[in-house]
């Protein structure tokens, strides 16, 4: 069993507060859950209102899916038009 574990750094720069921000997060973690079927938690900065720290986790028998779904989200992530994708991290367990 693979488990792979990317977290996403976003910064949202046109928010205005944690509604704002909120509002976009929960869009983007509800299309990432029903497109791809993988648990979504925002990790850090919950009091901040223009950053948002995501860890996505997927699970598969084949490693090669794995990294497959995990390159599909960042670039779902990366297409978000109201924040930018400026870090994420990769790993496996």
């Amino acid at each position: 069993m693979i488990v792979g574990v990317l977290t996403v750094d976003l910064f949202f720069p046109h928010a205005r507060s944690l509604k704002d921000k909120r509002r976009i997060l929960h869009g983007l973690k509800e299309r990432l859950k029903g497109r791809h079927n993988v648990a979504v938690a925002e990790l850090d900065f919950q009091d901040k209102w223009q950053r948002a720290r995501l860890g996505i986790v997927t699970v598969n028998s084949q490693a090669s899916v794995v990294e497959d779904v995990l390159a599909r989200i960042l670039a779902d992530a990366r297409g978000l038009g109201e924040g930018e994708v400026v870090g994420h991290e990769v790993s496996y367990l």
